[in-house]
């Protein structure tokens, strides 16, 4: 009578094999979550999801105020609706900058397609003689606002100056990203490229 039987020696090998590949999936598993979590916390995003615009933290909170229309009546912010917004606060002196900036914000605005509804542009004067720069086409969702302090304080570094060349310093026009509930979340410098506020503003648009 036989006895069909293995000596453990044989089995040796194939057990070492087992665990390789345990230890093998342990690494690639673990490492790959340590690798996400150091790359998560160095601030490094893949460039398909980082944003164009300077990121506010802590973001700037105009929740509560109601900014007065030129064309009369309140602007509210109604966090129900899925409504973002584009914010230019120009300073009093502004000119053909001011023309070159809202031409650049339409044509983003009319570059939104389907979308556009959904994205305000919000024009804050300066002074009560302030209009939508003469000649440019106005978004069909353009709000002119009027002078509002609080607001344009909510807009972080506004104001400030910017060498552009010249002995003046003049400032530049830097735009803003309001999400829905009232909060400046992100800014662009004077100079910026409308490819990049188009880019950050459809994607934010998606997130519903």
């Amino acid at each position: 009578m036989s006895h069909d039987t293995t000596p453990d020696g044989a089995n040796v090998p194939n057990r070492n094999r087992n665990r390789m590949l345990l230890v093998l999936l342990f690494v690639m598993f673990f490492g790959s979550m340590l690798v996400a979590g150091l790359l998560r916390f160095s601030g490094w995003r893949p460039a398909g999801t980082k944003n164009v615009g300077e990121l506010l933290e802590p973001p700037g909170d105009v929740r509560n105020l109601s900014p007065r229309l030129m064309s009369g009546g309140e602007y509210v912010w109604k966090a129900g609706e899925r409504t973002w917004r584009i914010v230019v606060a120009p300073p009093a002196d502004c000119g053909a900058e001011c023309t070159t900036l809202a031409r650049e914000v339409e044509t983003v605005w009319e570059l939104f397609g389907k979308d556009a509804d959904e994205v305000h542009v919000l024009w804050l004067c300066p002074t009560d003689a302030c209009a939508w720069p003469a000649g440019v086409k106005p978004p069909a969702t353009l709000k002119v606002l009027a002078p509002n302090a609080q607001l344009r304080a909510g807009l972080r570094r506004v104001d400030e100056v910017t060498v552009k060349g010249d002995p003046a310093n003049a400032r530049g026009v830097p735009a803003y990203v309001i999400d829905p509930y009232g909060f400046v979340i992100l800014r662009y410098a004077p100079g910026f490229d409308p490819a990049g506020l188009r880019t950050d503003v459809a994607r934010l648009v998606k997130l519903k």
